[in-house]
């Protein structure tokens, strides 16, 4: 299923981030994630044999959730990616290379960028959809910032300093999702800690949905 389909369907713009996952805690931290309602999740590729977890998670959960890998930063990884299983690309930073690769397999690719030039190139490479990265060395204002210039159509997903705490601000600031890695998940981070914590992120997303649709008083 893809990210528009994941979207479309409901699921909370929230990117689990497993950096450092096992493959043997892989499926277990999975399957928490969804038991909380997060249906996108990614495997960075500096993790312990992250293709070898994108594999099992991409044959078990597939169906019902979008998974793919991050830190990818060459095109013969996205290859590696595809031979896998995964269907998503999430890069720390803007190559052409690595989203021409990801769009011609039909995959989504969500490319890093701090700046607007970056942002540019992305969206000329093919990306529709961009990583603010990392978020929290600039906050919330820069997403208002960048997408006072952005296509209306170009999501932007602030990643890196997200948590439960802060995540309203970021969606109130015109982010369209968040990627969430260390308050998330850690090495050794247990399946039930997870699926805590990931429920503390549905609901903040919730929350800021309904103050988003508040009306003005």
């Amino acid at each position: 299923m893809s990210l528009n389909a994941q979207l479309r369907a409901g699921a909370p713009p929230i990117v689990a981030i497993l950096r450092g996952v096992r493959p043997d805690e892989a499926l277990d931290i999975g399957i928490a994630l969804l038991d909380a309602g997060i249906r996108l999740i990614e495997v960075p590729l500096n993790s312990p044999q992250p293709f070898v977890s994108i594999g099992r998670l991409a044959a078990t959960l597939g169906e019902r959730a979008l998974i793919g890998a991050g830190t990818v930063t060459t095109a013969d990884a996205v290859d590696a990616v595809v031979a896998a299983g995964g269907r998503l690309i999430v890069a720390p930073n803007t190559d052409p290379s690595v989203i021409r690769r990801a769009t011609a397999h039909g995959l989504d690719a969500l490319p890093g960028v701090m700046t607007p030039t970056e942002a540019f190139a992305a969206i000329a490479a093919g990306a529709r959809d961009i990583k603010l990265f990392p978020g929290g060395s600039t906050g919330p204002a820069h997403v208002r910032a960048l997408r006072e210039v952005l296509p209306v159509d170009c999501r932007v997903w602030a990643v890196g300093g997200v948590d439960a705490s802060n995540l309203g601000q970021w969606m109130q600031a015109g982010a369209s999702g968040v990627g969430v890695g260390g308050s998330l998940y850690r090495p050794g981070s247990s399946a039930a800690v997870v699926r805590e914590l990931a429920a503390k992120l549905v609901a903040a997303w919730g929350a800021s949905q309904t103050q988003r649709a508040a009306p003005v008083q």
